[in-house]
């Protein structure tokens, strides 16, 4: 079954202010975002179900049926179990088959009942207990069965073409306009890496990071004022990898949405408070300080080396990161699988 994942680069749908050196760093406002769409329901039977991420279902209860017009497309997520496929089509499954007998075969050959990996069943099911993207690739099912005691056997050929998929690398990414001191200054140096250091503290609880896209300090000429500095900061925060970590995290709260989300609440809250540090003051304004309304956030995708999204090619995974077929592959974090007539596998990471 595939989850459904969000956009490339879509507008989705925080906590103590601080500061130092007549810089204030402290939170604002919460800008007005778009959410982000509710994940889809569930797909037509035998193809694929899309399910929100926050949803965990067996996939015992998915079964795919075949076509003898076109090979049937099935997703599975990498280190997953897969729904089961069928060794029938939707009319056949049914009715009624006398002395059916069934073999599949896969990019490597013959399937049997006792593959660890591939399991055939009983009734010709075929279920993939922990799927790994060298798995992925053409499955077709030889089904040899009597509509009726007296009639003779037919035979049916039947084409899947499986593949591996993973949720993407998704994070946030935040710009915001500081008050800036003038743009040669080491004031605005040194309020910068204490700004990320605040940052990075508020999600650190949560297994996310802060990195730091861009800071440029510009002069901007305000109506009915004169020229001002700012400074136009760029950052994202993500989930760190728990699959490369320690202690993986296994907990239903720790999901990489989930936290990401926290994190964004903090960030946000954070921008918030500044704005209300800084209306309490009685004195002037520090020289550095968030100028309030210019806090914008965006929802990034990017997935993993060997996978990309295809809307096109995987309709009914839009949102997935699906490994690359032969002919393409991905050589770094991007979005999309590249053409490539020299890559022969799937999920390739250079074109060879």
């Amino acid at each position: 079954m595939c989850t459904q994942a969000g956009s490339q680069a879509s507008t989705p749908p925080a906590h103590h202010p601080s500061g130092s050196g007549g810089a204030s760093v402290g939170p604002s406002f919460r800008p007005a975002v778009r959410q982000l769409p509710a994940a889809g329901g569930r797909a037509p039977v035998g193809y694929l179900a899309r399910l929100p991420r926050s949803i965990h279902l067996t996939q015992d209860s998915l079964k795919i049926v075949g076509s003898t017009h076109f090979p049937v497309s099935v997703y599975v997520m990498l280190h997953q179990k897969s729904p089961h496929v069928l060794c029938v089509t939707q009319r056949l499954r049914n009715t009624e088959l006398v002395d059916p007998s069934f073999q599949w075969h896969g990019p490597k050959g013959k399937l049997v009942s006792e593959n660890t990996t591939a399991q055939v069943t009983s009734t010709g099911s075929l279920i993939f207990q922990s799927f790994e993207e060298t798995m992925s690739g053409v499955y077709t099912c030889f089904l040899e069965y009597k509509p009726t005691v007296e009639e003779p056997a037919k035979n049916l050929q039947l084409k899947y073409i499986v593949y591996a998929y993973r949720e993407p690398r998704f994070y946030y990414q935040f710009t915001a306009r500081y008050h800036a001191a003038p743009c040669n200054s080491i004031y605005n140096i040194s309020f910068e890496k204490k700004l990320l250091q605040i940052l990075s503290k508020l999600v650190l609880d949560l297994s996310c990071e802060i990195s730091l896209i861009k800071s440029e300090c510009h002069r901007v000429k305000m109506q009915k004022a004169g020229l001002q500095n700012e400074l136009f900061f760029t950052f994202s925060v993500a989930s760190i990898d728990t699959e490369k970590g320690s202690k993986p995290c296994t907990d239903h709260s720790c999901e990489a949405s989930k936290r990401l989300s926290k994190a964004k609440n903090l960030i946000e809250r954070f921008f918030i408070q500044q704005v209300e540090v800084l209306g309490k003051r009685a004195e002037p304004l520090p020289e550095i300080y968030y100028i309030e309304g210019t806090l914008q956030m965006v929802w990034v995708n990017r997935c993993f080396p060997g996978y990309g999204i295809n809307v096109l090619k995987h309709p009914k995974c839009p949102e997935c990161c699906v490994v690359c077929s032969p002919g393409s592959f991905n050589p770094r974090d991007g979005t999309h699988c590249l053409q490539c007539n020299n890559s022969l596998v799937y999920g390739a990471k250079t074109c060879m």
